[in-house]
């Protein structure tokens, strides 16, 4: 059906993201077309050619034909350059230094008696950083009369971690193979891998980390550097450097030495000497990042050596060239039996002041492992003397994979919103990545025409590159934006999707984990929910470790009555966290063990409180379809359908969750349903025989 008075919405696919770049209603076109009638750019490179190109596209597409290059300043166009590549941008006066190296300066002026839109930067890619910030402006319909508009990154380092292997799985991938297809490279370069480069600078993201973090030494080799220096060519017009994953072994495994031992010094000339090879094929090689000692992956500790001197000796290999290296801080082999949530602050803490200039602590935003809730990691706020840089997961390890709607940016935003002095004066997590580190997103992009699996996972490989570029940016303000972008800017598709978008990742916690609950997924492939695993090698692999439920309680007691957690963060957070009158009540039972019969602030015990949470995460999602179902006629039938089909699939999987964890924690705490709250419909053991094989992104 199509709603009357609504033109028919054509068929798209969801490929070209959020840089549509539709046509603008014929009552809101006499604001725009006047003044993008013309593009001046000046001295060309690269980078200026592609921001030349682009802004091409967009007004081609959004006006409806496609403005000229000029060579000579008329009325109602739009001029582009530096001060150095543009004679009019060199006159102007901007206030170009408050834009630093990647800002930009956009606007509206009168000059020699002609109206023209100015986007001027010190470096070419911040003219091409601008280009996209006014197509973004235009697309938003925001109006252009009197543009004065500045921007620059509050973050040094904005990236993409592809956990992609060479094989082209993708580990925790949700949506296809890997972008990369190494057997056709370098001889054939898919033009989507422009395409990827385009989205990526469209959000202000200037780097990328190609391969996963259990890293393969193969990709060091010289047949593969050679495949990687065809993309590094491919994305460097975009702004975007390309990262490479390190295997620490990688010495003994292609380099044909008896050891991996960072103080020998036969490994440190084999690092030197892979450095001047790689720079000689990609100059501007950004680094790169290494999971050491975590999750049976070699590692300096191997050779009783500690992480600093691992990363200092490759730190100082790709020094000389301006490279870095990013220490994943994700390791929990340190002490066997010891909480996991403890282990990276025992191993690097100690280690702060130690590392070299040129390496940055890679952190997951929480001490776990990517759960749909966790506290902020404790490194935060403890390592002054280590640049810090933040991992985040975009694909949806833990919160449904690519089918179910969570939007993520509220996740983010929790994190570096976060002060963890717990002073109201403190730095912010935000503000001290800015200082000296970035923001790294685990990515959900595949072979899927749509990239990220689903055209709701679009919005979250949008907000990591939006929070990168500025973290005060809010949940709702990104929504907005995307929404406008994506589905369209008129409020009758905009409201209800940001009302949808912003309560769904609240809804993934209450259907799968609330009150702090974790980790309680089915083993290995993480689909679907299983409490009640405890078979499995490791005491913290297993569910049961994390939540501890019996017929007196649940939780896990991380104050100092219990594994005194609490103590990694600063005396102030962790008063605040000891207490279960002061915790969040959304990590109450992250922080604490408390009685079935604990008194929550919404006055009921937590029984009552917990399973009514489970009912309220499926009662959301249930909403979130009824919403998406009345769009139909508003939104293109190819994605409406997708997404409708999606949304049916996370209703059924937020019921599965509902009643598989209340049928288990029925058998536990051996106590009646709440009033109100609907059994189960089968008990513990239909559940538990549950067994999915060939589950994606393992």
């Amino acid at each position: 059906m199509t709603l009357a008075g609504a033109a028919p919405a054509a068929a798209e696919d969801g490929y070209d993201l959020w840089m549509r770049y539709r046509p603008i209603e014929a009552s809101a076109l006499p604001q725009y077309a006047p003044r993008l009638s013309y593009i001046l750019a000046g001295k060309s490179s690269p980078t200026l050619l592609s921001a030349e190109t682009e802004l091409r596209r967009g007004i081609a597409g959004m006006v409806g034909r496609a403005p000229p290059t000029v060579t000579q300043a008329e009325d109602g166009g739009v001029v582009i350059g530096t001060p150095q590549s543009s004679a009019i941008v060199a006159q102007l006066g901007l206030p170009l230094r408050a834009a630093g190296t990647e800002g930009y300066c956009i606007r509206s002026m009168t000059v020699g008696g002609r109206r023209i839109i100015v986007i001027a930067a010190n470096s070419d890619v911040g003219v091409l950083y601008g280009v996209f910030a006014l197509l973004r402006h235009i697309q938003t319909r925001q109006p252009i009369e009197r543009l004065d508009l500045q921007g620059r990154p509050a973050m040094q380092r904005r990236m993409l971690n592809h956990w992609d292997n060479l094989d082209r799985t993708v580990e925790r991938g949700y949506a296809g193979s890997s972008l990369w297809d190494w057997h056709r490279l370098p001889g054939w370069k898919d033009p989507r891998y422009t395409d990827y480069a385009r989205a990526n600078a469209s959000i202000g993201i200037n780097g990328t980390v190609l391969t996963n973090v259990n890293a393969n030494a193969q990709l060091l080799t010289a047949p593969y550097l050679e495949k990687v220096a065809a993309l590094a060519d491919i994305f460097r017009p975009w702004g975007i450097k390309v990262y490479l994953t390190a295997r620490f072994s990688a010495p003994i495994e292609i380099g044909n030495l008896k050891t991996a031992d960072p103080v020998d010094p036969g490994v440190q000339q084999y690092w030197k000497a892979k450095a001047e090879e790689i720079y000689r094929r990609i100059p501007d090689f950004g680094g790169f990042v290494v999971k050491a000692n975590s999750e049976g992956q070699p590692g300096p500790q191997d050779y009783q050596r500690t992480h600093a001197e691992g990363a200092n000796m490759l730190a100082d290999a790709v020094a000389p060239h301006g490279g870095v290296v990013m220490w994943r801080a994700f390791v929990y082999n340190a002490v066997a039996g010891e909480d996991r949530a403890k282990q990276a602050y025992a191993d690097f803490r100690p280690l702060d002041g130690k590392f070299r200039k040129n390496v940055m602590l890679q952190v997951k935003n929480g001490p776990i492992d990517f759960q749909p809730r966790e506290p902020f990691h404790p490194l935060f706020g403890q390592m002054p003397d280590t640049p810090l840089v933040m991992e985040a997961q975009i694909t949806k390890e833990y919160l449904g994979f690519a089918t179910h709607l969570a939007f993520l940016a509220p996740l983010w935003e929790e994190v570096l919103d976060a002060r963890p002095t717990g002073q109201a004066s403190g730095k912010t997590i935000a503000a001290s990545l800015a200082e000296s580190g970035g923001l790294a997103g685990v990515a959900n992009i595949g072979t899927d025409r749509n990239w990220s699996g689903s055209h709701f996972d679009q919005a979250n490989w949008y907000a990591l590159g939006r929070l990168a570029w500025d973290p005060t940016l809010s949940s709702p303000a990104i929504a907005q934006e995307w929404t406008r972008m994506t589905w369209g800017p008129e409020r009758a598709i905009v409201d209800p999707v940001v009302a949808m978008m912003l309560p769904s990742r609240q809804a993934v916690v209450d259907y799968m984990t609330p009150f702090g609950l974790h980790h309680l997924m089915a083993s290995d492939h993480h689909y679907g929910p299983g409490p009640w695993v405890d078979d499995l090698e490791r005491a913290d692999w297993n569910p049961v470790y994390y939540h501890r439920a019996d017929v007196g309680g649940i939780g896990f007691d991380r104050t100092a009555s219990g594994s005194n957690a609490v103590a990694q963060y600063s005396p102030r957070v962790a008063r605040s966290l000891a207490d279960p009158k002061t915790v969040p009540e959304d990590l109450l039972l992250w922080f604490h063990r408390v009685p079935w019969d604990f008194r929550t602030k919404s006055g009921r015990p937590l029984w009552d409180e917990l399973l009514g949470r489970y009912d309220r995460g499926v009662a959301t999602v249930v909403e979130s379809r009824r919403s998406w179902s009345a769009l139909e006629g508003r939104i293109d039938p190819e994605r409406h359908a997708q997404v409708g089909a999606f949304l049916a699939i996370q209703e059924s999987e937020a019921r599965w969750w509902r009643d598989a964890s209340i049928a288990y924690w029925l058998s536990i705490a051996k106590r009646p349903l709440p009033p109100g709250v609907s059994p189960p419909p089968h008990d513990v053991s239909w559940y538990k025989a549950r067994r999915d094989q060939f589950v994606p992104g393992i």
